[in-house]
Parts: structure tokens; sequence; C-alpha cells
């Protein structure tokens, strides 16, 4: 057994110890963890709602032919505004107008025979007193005045007929508004039947119709707010924003000015339709926009960001901040999401500073360093 010397060993032990009295020295204090907290709102929150629509003018008006023949001309400039009584197409009217020469002249025969019947009447008549002639003589007298009598109303009938077909030679603009591009060009065969489909749309653009469809169970919330008998449920209830297909929000607020009779069966949908004010002619129609409805709201509701909140299957759980400055768990009941924020139901009241851990892990008798951070809870909701 090898012997080692007492002051070696003496040493060995002075060095131990030294080192052990400098780790202790410098083992660092336990730090204090830093953690984000926000306080609760509270502020009274609007729901919307969010539907696709289709624009349509305020009045689309389909230009038909009223009579049969070719395209003469056409008298305005697709895309342009067009007046009312304006010009737009002509029809070759030469068939018509020989028309119009038939009547005159079958309206003129007319009323000769008119003329001369009712001479014989009146020759018949004195002779028949005196029984010259006989009472059959007069009736068939009587018979031949009446009858021409209603020559001359049909050929009149026939000629302002006649007279109306070639006013609709011209076809006119029943608006003022903008009319699209012509399906047809001239020298084309139409036909009054409109089997071809129309000639053009003219549509009023001062204010435009937005139609849109609700569900009948979101029909029937509307109708079971509604106080008295009125039928104009949704009329006097909503207004509308619009938001275009650029994710721009358009300016000017409309109003629902309409709801369908009925319940469409095959969707279990309810047409409803909007109008907004289009002063710039910023919508124009066949547009597809969402429409946006302000469906509920919530007074005074307690509010929270949601990275405040954990969540452990069907448990939420906000961290809360006490007096002596550690966190401690609460069981929170959430309703509907505002945004990027939880509207709270139950566990936490206005003011309460609550800790936004994320993935740190801090124990409930620890006290952390809060580091305040201010949180808007202005945002705009949809269901």
């Amino acid at each position: 057994m090898k012997v080692f010397p007492l002051d070696l060993v003496a040493g060995i032990l002075s060095l131990l110890i030294f080192s052990s009295c400098k780790d202790k020295k410098e083992a660092p204090a336990a730090m204090v963890p830093e953690v984000n907290v926000v306080t609760v709102g509270q502020q009274t929150i609007p729901f919307y709602s969010e539907y696709v629509g289709e624009t349509f003018g305020q009045e689309d008006i389909q230009i038909q032919s009223r009579v049969d023949g070719w395209i003469t001309g056409i008298h305005f400039k697709e895309g342009d505004m067009v007046q009312k009584g304006q010009l737009l197409y002509t029809i070759d009217d030469l068939p018509i107008k020989n028309k119009i020469d038939q009547a005159q002249a079958n309206l003129a025969q007319a009323n000769t025979a008119k003329v001369k019947n009712k001479a014989e009447l009146d020759r018949v008549q004195p002779l028949t007193a005196m029984h010259a002639l006989s009472q059959r003589d007069l009736d068939a007298a009587k018979a031949n005045y009446e009858a021409s009598l209603s020559q001359v109303d049909a050929a009149s009938a026939a000629l302002r007929n006649s007279q109306i077909e070639l006013e609709y030679t011209r076809i006119t603009s029943p608006l003022t508004g903008v009319i699209g591009i012509s399906k047809v060009l001239v020298g084309d065969y139409i036909g009054k039947l409109n089997t071809g489909g129309p000639l053009n749309t003219v549509s009023s653009i001062g204010k435009m119709r937005v139609r849109f469809s609700i569900t009948e169970d979101e029909y029937l919330m509307f109708a079971k707010r509604k106080v008295g008998n009125s039928h104009k449920i949704l009329q006097d209830q909503l207004s509308a924003q619009l938001l275009l297909s650029d994710g721009s929000v358009y300016t000017e607020k409309g109003n629902i000015s309409l709801s369908n009779r009925q319940i469409d069966p095959a969707t279990g949908s309810l047409l409803v339709q909007a109008e907004f004010p289009n002063p710039q002619n910023l919508l124009k129609p066949g547009q597809y926009v969402k429409l946006r409805l302000q469906t509920d709201e919530f007074k005074d509701a307690i509010l929270l960001p949601q990275q405040a909140v954990s969540q452990i299957q069907n448990l939420y759980q906000a961290f809360v901040l006490n007096d002596s400055g550690m966190v401690k768990p609460i069981v929170i009941q959430t309703g509907k999401r505002v945004g990027s924020n939880w509207i709270i139901k139950t566990g936490l009241k206005p003011g309460d500073k609550v800790a936004i851990l994320g993935s740190m892990v801090v124990r409930p008798d620890v006290v952390i360093k809060a580091i305040p951070v201010t949180w808007n809870y202005d945002s705009t909701s949809k269901q």
C-alpha cells in the first residue's frame, strides 16, 4: 500500500474546499421571468354577416323589336350614356309604308261603300213608308249600311296599326342610362318574336341594386326580432355595406329595399335586395360583391386576445396576474370570436391583468416581471 505524505494530502483537501466555495459564490441568482400582460377589455361589439351578391342597375331595360325587318341604322355609341327618347335603332320601314298605303286604300273603299249604302237607305226608307217597297227591302238596306260602318271601323283600325308599326321601326331609349354593346349590326334581320334575344340593354345607374340570398334560419332570426305586424322585416332593421372585389370598402351606405315574397323551396333561401347610391358611377351591373349586414350586437362584452387564452381539449384557461405579482390559472368560458379576440362569458372581469405566456411555462407560485402590453380591442366582427 502506497502512503502519501501528510502535507500533500492537506494541500489537496485545501484545493477541493476552495474550489467548492468558489462555485457557491459564482452560482447565479434565480431569474425573474418577464411576461407580457394585457388588461381585459370591455365594449359593445357589433356582429356582421357577409353575403355574395350581384349588382343590377336601378332599372335594366332590355331593348326589343316590335316589328320584323332589317336593321338600317345604329344611332348611338356603345357603352355611352343615352337619354330617354333618344333614337337607338332604325328598321327598314318600306314594307310597313306599303301596308299603310294599302290600309288607306281600304279605308277609302270602305268610306265609299258607306256613302253608297247610306244613299240607298235614304232612298228605300220613304218608298217603304209609301208601301212602294217591302219591309224586306228596308231591312236589307239597313243591314248593308251597318255593315259598311263596320268595314270603315275595321279599315281605320288596320290603318292605325300600320302607323303604329311604322313608329316601331324607330327604336328609342326608354330611359336615361348607360347602353351596352349591341347584339346586332346594320343589315341584320330581327324579329319581334325575340328568337335571338334582346338587341341591347339600357341601365340606369344613379342607384344600384344588389341582390343576395339569406338562409331561412337567418330570416327567422330577423323575423323574431321584429316588433309589430309589418311585413317589411328586413327593411326596418338592416343597413348594408359593400366590399368590392379588390377588398376595398364601398364608401356609400345602402339600405334593404325589398325581400322576395317566398322562400325558395329548392335552396331554402330568401332573395333580398339592397340599394346603394352610385354618385361616381363606380358600380356597374353584373359585378359580384360582398355585402355586409350587421346581424347582431353584444353590449358591454368582455374581451381578451386569443393568444392570452390556452386551450386543452374543451377546457379554456387564462393566467391572471394577482396582487403579489404571481400568475394564477383561471378556467374561463369563451363565446364568439371577434377578430383576434375572444368574448369571455365567465371567469374574468374588466380590468383583470392576464399574462400572455405563449410557449413559456411559469409556475403559479413564481413572481413574474409584468410587461404591460397595450391592446386594441376595436375590430370588426364577422360571423
